[in-house]
């Protein structure tokens, strides 16, 4: 596998999943539980309190979607990069891809979370306005970064793993 290609993927990636994440926090749509569900507790505690309080959890259907799409979503994405990177076997699908789902993890917590979401005003929500220090809040994006997202990025790494290891 060149490395050099893994690199630019591991750019384009971020592209890309900045160009879908950004519209889905944005706007109205930022008010449906799969967007709720990733503010910080404190942050949805205090929304619910001048909103209907909806289900933001992993049990919510639109949660549970969004969630799922995102896994067909990222397979896609990543067997493509497997396959241009040349991989040839379950490992090197696999770690490519799990490589990158960490890469897209650490950019989305560091960069989407700590920079972006917590400090434009457009990306919070309803009510909230004022709570900038939970906005800044880094530990919450870490924690979800390490679980559920290393147990996420398991995913769609093994069926890439599996799926290069078929093609290839």
């Amino acid at each position: 596998m060149t490395w050099w290609v893994i690199v630019l993927e591991a750019l384009v990636f971020a592209g890309v999943f900045t160009a879908i994440v950004v519209p889905t926090a944005y706007g109205d749509r930022k008010y449906s539980p799969a967007s709720i569900h990733n503010y910080p507790p404190e942050i949805q505690e205090e929304y619910f309190k001048t909103h209907e309080r909806i289900d933001v959890s992993y049990g919510n259907k639109s949660v549970l979607l969004t969630k799922s799409f995102g896994v067909l979503l990222f397979c896609t994405i990543l067997l493509g990069c497997a396959l241009v990177a040349g991989a040839r076997t379950f490992w090197q699908g696999f770690l490519l891809a799990f490589g990158l789902m960490v890469w897209i993890g650490v950019y989305d917590t560091c960069f989407l979370d700590w920079v972006l979401f917590a400090n434009l005003p457009a990306f919070r929500l309803e009510g909230t306005e004022h709570m900038d220090e939970a906005y800044h809040e880094k530990w919450f994006h870490v924690k979800g970064l390490l679980f559920p997202g290393l147990l996420f990025a398991l995913i769609p790494a093994t069926v890439v793993g599996l799926l290069v290891s078929v093609i290839a």
